[in-house]
């Protein structure tokens, strides 16, 4: 696996190719600290496999940067590793494209879990930011109702949700196969049209196949929808004995 690493900051580049090449010794990763030197490194060599981005760059502004490297290099999933913790970060990270959110402040453990996930086709969201672990909310930010647990009070209020407010699993939402088929696309950013040339479907089938989709996550948005899976797959037990 090729990994590379933005982040203008040498000490924390440093640490995270470190950590990074804990994965294992069939990983290779490179570090920069610019935006020009990201675009020089793709450049050079588009054969990665994994981009992990800091929001705050020197050169560039980590969101921008995020769009142009999902505009040239769509199959490349980019996960965002930043000092910020806010919601509106989070969610508009998610709707620009980045496969997963990694607050600097976690841990190895939360790190690698991440990378896991988002590496075998998931998306990784804070679970501070979903309320499944206690915390104070992030200083100066307001958690938007998108991202509270049905029932519970705002994310981040530092309870977890009690049995009853837990949300539903995947399996429990009932989707159809063609519908889980769209959702998978939908979660990887695919527009309507690229769903419906994927799937071999009229665009307009795939329209009501998403707001199916919408309906039965009871959400309104795709990026709503996003939320609502990474909640749903970081939130459900585990079964028995796994």
């Amino acid at each position: 696996m090729k990994v590379l690493l933005i982040d203008d900051h040498p000490l924390i580049l440093s640490a995270l190719q470190a950590v990074i090449q804990g994965l294992g010794d069939n990983v290779t990763v490179s570090g920069v600290d610019s935006a020009a030197a990201a675009r020089a490194t793709l450049q050079r060599d588009p054969d990665h496999d994994l981009v992990l981005l800091d929001l705050a760059l020197g050169d560039a502004d980590g969101f921008e940067l995020l769009v142009e490297l999902r505009h040239a290099y769509p199959a490349l999933p980019v996960v965002v590793v930043s000092a910020s913790e806010r919601a509106s970060d989070v969610i508009r990270a998610i709707d620009l494209g980045a496969m997963g959110f990694v607050p600097k402040r976690s841990s190895n453990a939360a790190l690698f879990e991440a990378l896991r996930m988002v590496m075998s086709g998931g998306l990784y969201v804070p679970p501070m930011m979903l309320g499944l672990e206690p915390g104070p909310p992030p200083e100066g930010d307001t958690v938007p109702s998108v991202m509270q647990t049905r029932g519970s009070a705002a994310l981040g209020s530092g309870a977890k949700a009690e049995s009853h407010q837990q949300v539903p699993s995947m399996e429990s939402v009932g989707l159809t196969p063609r519908q889980t088929e769209v959702l998978s696309l939908l979660l990887k950013g695919m527009p309507n049209k690229l769903i419906a040339r994927e799937l071999n479907l009229s665009v307009e089938t795939v329209k009501d196949h998403v707001a199916a989709v919408l309906r039965a996550l009871g959400v309104n948005t795709r990026t709503q929808a996003v939320l609502a899976v990474s909640q749903m797959t970081q939130g459900s037990p585990r079964p028995a004995g796994s």
